[in-house]
């Protein structure tokens, strides 16, 4: 056991009153069925964002060997997977099984406005979530034919690079802010005019050749949970697609927006 490990801050620190309250709900978990509820136990530790195993034994109460044990059987079944440095996050399976069982909000309301954005712009259209240090696809559209940025849903991508890595990070607190960008092929400025202007821009910054637009989607408290795209080769979009194609991604993201905020307030 590492003091690097043991000792690590998590990036969000909880009050003590935070820390007890998550104490009395894990205590409180009796299904009658332990393993199911040692593994929530990891999974509502990791819903506070990435942990390392010592981290996670702190956060579960579990023994060392139980924690591991357990969030490597999540990994295998993508439930759990690791970021670039090797923390524990939530995986993409949860996206997977909210858009099967349709009952997340975003993506009920995602696919009609991401086929209008392709049928607009001619471009694949994504929504992103951010999970740790990487971000998920959870939405996707894509061209029928002809050259295109294919990304499935499910797609773990990097958030140090491309317009969505923009989005989801440059409305975070300093702290997450700072530390996104300590790897980032973009700088504070440009996060400081992506917050400006409400949009973010990327060419040939995730992948050479590929260039694509983001606008920020918000929840009823308006924070931005996920970040709405278009992607395609640089050829055909150009060199500054903002200036043609922000005004269409904005209003996408602007219109799930208040679709979320209706339906928060059962409207």
């Amino acid at each position: 056991m590492t003091a690097t490990e043991t000792d690590t801050p998590r990036g969000n620190f909880e009050s003590d009153s935070q820390a007890d309250a998550a104490e009395t709900r894990n205590a409180q978990i009796h299904s009658g069925v332990g393993v199911l509820d040692k593994t929530v136990k990891i999974l509502d530790a990791l819903e506070s964002g990435p942990s390392t195993l010592g981290q996670l034994v702190a956060a579960t109460g579990l023994a060392r060997p139980t924690a591991h044990r357990l969030a490597i059987a999540l990994e295998r079944h993508r439930f759990v997977l690791r970021d670039q440095h090797g923390r524990f996050v939530l995986g993409s399976r949860f996206a997977e099984l909210a858009a099967a069982a349709g009952e997340d909000r975003l993506l009920t309301a995602a696919g009609p406005i991401l086929q209008t954005l392709l049928d607009r712009t001619g471009e694949s259209a994504q929504i992103y979530r951010r999970q740790g240090d990487q971000r998920v696809c959870i939405a996707a559209v894509e061209r029928a034919s002809g050259l295109r940025d294919s990304i499935p849903v499910g797609a773990m991508l990097s958030m140090e690079a491309g317009s969505a890595a923009q989005i989801l990070l440059a409305w975070e607190d300093s702290d997450r802010l700072h530390q996104g960008l300590r790897q980032a092929k973009f700088n504070a400025a440009k996060l400081a005019q992506v917050r400006k202007r409400g949009w973010a821009e990327s060419v040939n910054e995730r992948e050479e050749g590929v260039c694509s637009i983001s606008a920020p989607i918000r929840n009823a408290s308006g924070q931005v949970i996920a970040a709405i795209s278009i992607s395609g080769p640089s050829g055909r979009m150009g060199t500054a697609p903002g200036r043609r194609y922000a005004p269409l991604v904005m209003a996408a993201g602007r219109y799930l927006t208040d679709a979320l905020i209706k339906a928060s307030s059962g409207r």
